[in-house]
């Protein structure tokens, strides 16, 4: 198969990568930018490890292919940071609240805990859990993560999504 030249704006920056254009959004991040903070579980769009968020909304980076990106603004975990290199009030809303163990899911997760806020989806515990059914933790840390984004929805002049 033909490669192509592929730009996708990730975090801010313009990458270009000759690939397969059967090449996954999940893979041409890890394998060909080197952004390893999107984990890989299912691969079949199941767990939402790999979620991230293209032009502010979740999406299956494992079921995204990297072409259809173009022109859109890609945002990974590596991408959270604020300029100052800070974590993201997510990221600190996380360990505040001990939600996560093993911590594979945690990017997914954090990501996913964003768009819900952005999405306006974050008002009750039962409504978060219902907008973050799509990130399993194997682990079981529900409640801390149902914790972790009700706290950061609820932080007066908190933007979760910078």
């Amino acid at each position: 198969m033909p490669t192509r030249a592929t730009t996708l704006q990730v975090n801010g920056r313009d990458m270009t990568f000759e690939i397969d254009p059967r090449v996954t959004l999940l893979d041409a991040l890890r394998e060909h930018a080197g952004l390893t903070g999107t984990k890989k579980g299912c691969d079949q769009g199941q767990c939402g490890a790999c979620t991230l968020l293209v032009d502010g909304r979740r999406v299956l980076a494992c079921l995204t292919l990297a072409v259809q990106a173009e022109g859109s603004e890609v945002t990974s975990i590596e991408g959270l940071a604020g300029d100052d290199g800070g974590i993201h009030p997510m990221q600190a809303a996380f360990i505040e609240h001990d939600a996560f163990q093993c911590g594979y899911c945690t990017p997914g997760q954090i990501l996913s805990g964003v768009a819900c806020i952005r999405e306006g989806h974050a008002g009750t515990d039962d409504e978060i859990r219902e907008f973050m059914s799509g990130n399993i933790c194997r682990c079981g840390a529900y409640p801390n993560i149902v914790a972790a984004v009700r706290a950061c929805a609820g932080r007066p002049g908190t933007e979760a999504a910078r």
